[in-house]
């Protein structure tokens, strides 16, 4: 029985026993729009986010009388995902589960993502200027350069000058 093979939107090649209901419907998941990061103070990450970090603020706004605050930011260079700037807990999270996310925030045990950048080193040193505390020195890694620091509730972020081409699997992972 042939493989299928299913040309994308977006034009690449894709094939496998999985593919043939592609080419008989539209792809539905288009990409990541919104990501949570759970925060401990909305006005204090907002002023981490916009003005330490640079990203553009979204929306600042509450939903419904009394309901939450609906806050978000994003890259300059990346109009269709934001950040959700959220408070563990609200009508959506019981009290438990609210203070067992606001422990691993303070714990700093909550890794939130990877924030790209072309410029590595200058980025780092603006960032660090800025008064972002870094957990970790901009490193070598197979798959770039590698700077890893912490937002003001506890957060920690991966910011990564990606490598050009393959992984280098020979670099040491340190």
């Amino acid at each position: 029985m042939p493989v299928p093979t299913v040309e994308t939107e977006a034009g690449a090649a894709v094939s496998g026993p999985c593919t043939a209901h592609l080419s008989e419907e539209h792809v539905m998941i288009k990409g990541l729009a919104i990501s949570t990061v759970w925060v401990l103070d909305q006005d204090r990450a907002k002023e981490f986010y916009v003005d330490k970090l640079g990203l553009e603020l979204r929306t600042d706004m509450t939903l419904g009388e009394g309901g939450m605050r609906w806050l978000t930011v994003g890259a300059k260079d990346q109009p269709d995902v934001v950040l959700t700037l959220m408070l563990p807990g609200g009508h959506s999270m019981d009290e438990e589960s609210a203070a067992a996310i606001k422990t691993l925030i303070s714990k700093g045990m909550l890794g939130a993502g990877v924030l790209a950048t072309d410029d590595i080193q200058g980025d780092y040193e603006k960032l660090k200027a800025r008064g972002v505390e870094f957990l970790q020195e901009p490193q070598e890694r197979p798959y770039g350069t590698e700077a890893i620091f912490r937002d003001d509730s506890g957060n920690w972020f991966s910011f990564t000058q990606a490598k050009e081409g393959d992984l280098d699997l020979e670099k040491e992972w340190s």
